[in-house]
């Protein structure tokens, strides 16, 4: 039988990180393809004068798109 390593990841959940785009905070990965993806939740700008409209802003990243800050 054959077993397969799979790498450990290069961030954690809540980790600080950046990106082309802006900053956030990993709330979620998954091992997909042989490669890890991150869920970034994006920082919030400051709110509109009308109030917040929605959930904030989540992004799909590969590894390869992530820094630490």
């Amino acid at each position: 039988m054959n077993s397969k390593l799979i790498d450990v990841p290069s961030f954690q959940r809540t980790q600080r990180v950046k990106f082309v785009g802006g900053e956030g905070i990993i709330r979620n990965l998954k091992f997909e393809n042989g490669t890890w993806t991150y869920l970034v939740e994006m920082d919030l700008g400051p709110a509109p004068k009308f109030g917040r409209v929605g959930a904030e802003t989540m992004v799909l990243l590969d590894w390869l798109d992530l820094r630490a800050v």
